[in-house]
């Protein structure tokens, strides 16, 4: 089987991670390498596409080696890159780790946005929209995910962004986020974002965490009708509920092994029975 290797540009929601910087040398270094053996994006809608996979290890930026999956039954969602708001200015951290997946896999480009008492300004939010296209145009991708964390305040920001970034990608390009369990329950400001799907993240909820998965056993699903088609899960934490739903993304805090991930895939599929 042929071997996909990607370099990404990096940083998510790793605890702890917060170093950004401006690096476009590295990153047009490290493109140039890649140029030859990646395909240009968005090749194929993740959403229309028949037999997408329904389990999606998110892979951080570290090396990673996932050559061991069967692309039929997992896809992945790899950091691609943080672009960091701090005061005025955008700044950008490349992903430098390289990531070895099987030919014909499902890949997910996720890029991280993190803010330093930014402004957020109109012009923060377009340079931020293109920056993170930077990222992309040379990645094999069947969709963008967009990660931040966003106060009431700065919910209009996001809003901008994600409508700035839905106006440049391809239409055959899905666009996704990740959110808040509590984004999802009983503060749903989601609807009507330009994107196909948010992924409600059910581990590190904090005092949400009661609320959240009382919730989803009484009504047996997330409120928000974008947050129906996914969950984020982690590797560290307990599975509390499962609500059905077509994909399961996983953060492990450690590399992924095969051993990991077929146990994570048995305890999904336990809970799969149960509905």
């Amino acid at each position: 089987m042929k071997k996909l290797v990607l370099f990404g540009l990096a940083s998510l929601r790793a605890p702890g991670l917060t170093y950004c910087r401006r690096d476009r040398t590295s990153l047009a270094c490290f493109l140039a390498v890649v140029f030859l053996a990646l395909s240009p994006i968005c090749s194929t809608s993740l959403w229309a596409q028949p037999g997408t996979p329904s389990l999606f290890p998110w892979a951080w930026e570290r090396r990673e080696d996932l050559s061991f999956i069967d692309p039929h039954r997992f896809g992945v969602a790899y950091l691609a890159g943080t672009v960091c708001l701090r005061g005025t200015e955008v700044e950008v951290r490349p992903r430098l780790q390289p990531l070895r997946l099987p030919d014909g896999t499902n890949v997910i480009a996720v890029v991280r946005v993190e803010r330093r008492r930014a402004v957020l300004s109109a012009d923060q939010c377009g340079r931020c929209a293109a920056e993170i296209m930077q990222f992309l145009p040379l990645q094999r991708i069947r969709s963008l995910q967009i990660d931040f964390d966003a106060s009431v305040s700065e919910r209009p920001f996001y809003v901008s962004l994600l409508s700035g970034l839905r106006s440049r990608l391809p239409k055959s390009c899905g666009l996704s986020m990740t959110a808040l369990a509590s984004w999802c329950t009983w503060d749903d400001w989601l609807s009507d974002l330009p994107v196909e799907e948010a992924v409600p993240m059910l581990f590190r909820m904090g005092r949400d965490s009661d609320s959240v998965i009382r919730s989803l056993r009484e009504n047996g699903c997330f409120r928000g009708e974008k947050c129906r088609g996914s969950v984020g899960i982690s590797t560290d934490e307990p599975v509390p509920y499962l609500p059905p739903c077509e994909k399961v993304f996983v953060f492990n805090p450690h590399p992924w092994s095969s051993t990991e991930l077929y146990r994570v895939t048995e305890e999904v599929n336990r809970w799969r029975e149960k509905h």
